[in-house]
């Protein structure tokens, strides 16, 4: 079967509600803007404005927020064959503030992990060359044990995994139990996206980037992205050892809700470009710096392969 989809994208799709007040906490924010949200969608809905095939596997509910869901993500393209609308159960939604650091947030979880094997044939593995999905969205079952299964499955299908380490004990109060289930996932060899941050709430403790790398790469994956925020990107690869870039200078940073899923966005992008991994580095930076400078989804109009510099 050919390879029509270049990003499955597994997992949360939500509402955030942003703060619109800057740098307030959710305690004293008065108004919030509706957003699409949730990072395996955030990554499709990326992917498709650069021009790739996305397709999401997600969950919402049967009411007005998932109708918008459906709208917002046919607006851009997204592949929604695999979305399931579900009765009786809401549209799950993010309390989110408006934030230059890392934004505070309030979840209320109903429908996104709701996704069943049904919702990932073969067929639809078959036809992609990249599973990707979130520590998120491995939180809790159903969908956990569908989406380890699904990510298996992908890796004999010959495609490439991948995986936002988005850990939050909000989301996923048991870190041993996460460490069990993220040991499971990187057997598959995916890509890793994980930040300071992510480590911090994972390990409960500040840990070294040598300790971070080696626990990683020790649970089966050989490439590594640990972003540092103003401190740039450390990258390791267990064939090309580690290399840091530093950050791109940013000015007037709007809003730092997304700007993770869009730097991932941009090294999957990257990565099916051929590019390699300095080169993908570089790429997603730009398109982070690119949400941090707005708010919502990344802007219109933009000519991406210009932006970053791709060669057609």
């Amino acid at each position: 079967m050919g390879k029509i989809i270049d990003i499955i994208c597994a997992g949360e799709v939500l509402i955030d509600f942003i703060g619109h007040e800057v740098n307030t906490s959710i305690n004293r924010t008065k108004d919030y803007h509706r957003f699409l949200g949730g990072s395996p969608t955030n990554v499709a809905v990326n992917a498709s404005r650069l021009g790739l095939k996305s397709a999401l596997i997600a969950t919402c509910g049967q009411d007005g927020l998932g109708e918008y869901i459906v709208r917002k993500l046919k607006e851009n393209n997204v592949i929604t064959a695999q979305v399931k609308k579900l009765e009786g159960v809401p549209t799950s939604i993010i309390l989110v503030s408006k934030s230059s650091g890392t934004p505070d947030f309030i979840p209320y979880r109903e429908a996104d992990y709701q996704i069943e094997q049904s919702q990932i044939p073969n067929e639809i593995l078959e036809s992609a060359k990249v599973f990707h999905t979130t520590c998120f969205a491995l939180s809790k079952n159903p969908a956990r044990t569908t989406i380890l299964e699904s990510a298996k499955r992908a890796k004999k299908l010959g495609l490439l995994t991948s995986i936002d380490i988005n850990f939050s004990e909000r989301i996923w109060p048991d870190r041993e139990d996460a460490k069990v289930v993220l040991k499971e996932y990187l057997s598959t060899n995916p890509l890793v996206k994980l930040s300071e941050d992510d480590c911090y709430r994972l390990f409960a403790e500040s840990k070294t980037e040598d300790f971070i790398f080696e626990y990683f790469h020790g649970l089966g994956a050989s490439t590594i992205c640990l972003t540092k925020g103003k401190d740039g990107v450390v990258l390791s690869n267990t064939d090309f050892g580690m290399f840091h870039q530093k950050a791109l200078p940013i000015e007037d940073i709007k809003d730092t809700t997304g700007a993770g899923d869009a730097f991932w966005t941009g090294f999957l992008y990257a990565q099916l470009e051929n590019k390699n991994l300095e080169e993908s580095i570089t790429i997603a930076q730009k398109l982070a710096v690119l949400k941090l400078q707005n708010v919502g989804r990344l802007p219109e109009g933009i000519n991406f392969k210009d932006y970053l510099n791709i060669e057609s």
